[in-house]
């Protein structure tokens, strides 16, 4: 096993800022997300209201996400835990991987299975250009895709919220400190 001696000790301010705000954020979509499922489609104007603000609150997360990629992308990050195995450091690579793209198909597939629909992309109340001609079977399958990708992301957020208790409580490695607010 090869360790990183340049790497960092924790993530940076700017990493632990946006995975806070974004955790934050996407916890409350994926709430959201949830409980629109079963908001009745007569009268239409409740139900409207919630989607926008879903739809409007997507887009704001999605450009976070961006910029939290791009972040990650050119700052240095902390070398894999020590004493984990080269089995627990190739898992979790992937599952950061995986979160990170269902980070991005869920904005990506909602705007586009909105951009099919019938109805303008409100941002906060603000009308966007429609971008494509309504679809419904490629709204159909743009939906279709934002819920399995919903779905993917929650099991992977058990995952990483599971291993960072394990890193904490047992294992005691102080893995989690890494993500932490330090002076």
């Amino acid at each position: 096993m090869n360790i990183d001696t340049t790497a960092p000790v924790h993530y940076d301010r700017m990493l632990v800022v946006l995975h806070w705000v974004l955790a934050l954020g996407l916890f409350y979509q994926l709430g959201l997300g949830l409980w629109m499922e079963d908001i009745p489609k007569d009268p239409p104007g409740p139900r409207a209201q919630w989607f926008n603000l879903h739809k409007s609150t997507g887009i704001c997360l999605g450009l976070l996400i961006l910029w939290r990629l791009g972040w990650r992308a050119t700052h240095s990050v902390p070398a894999s835990p020590t004493g984990n195995t080269d089995l627990q450091n190739k898992l979790g690579k992937l599952a950061h991987r995986l979160l990170y793209v269902c980070m991005l198909v869920m904005p990506v597939s909602g705007f586009i299975g909105s951009n099919f629909s019938q109805y303008p992309v409100k941002f906060f109340g603000v009308a966007l250009p429609k971008l494509l001609e309504p679809w419904a079977e490629g709204k159909e399958f743009s939906s279709e895709i934002h819920k399995i990708t919903a779905f993917v992301f929650m099991i992977l957020i058990i995952l990483h919220v599971s291993a960072a208790f394990w890193h904490q409580f047992v294992k005691r490695d102080g893995l989690l400190s890494r993500m932490g607010w330090r002076r």
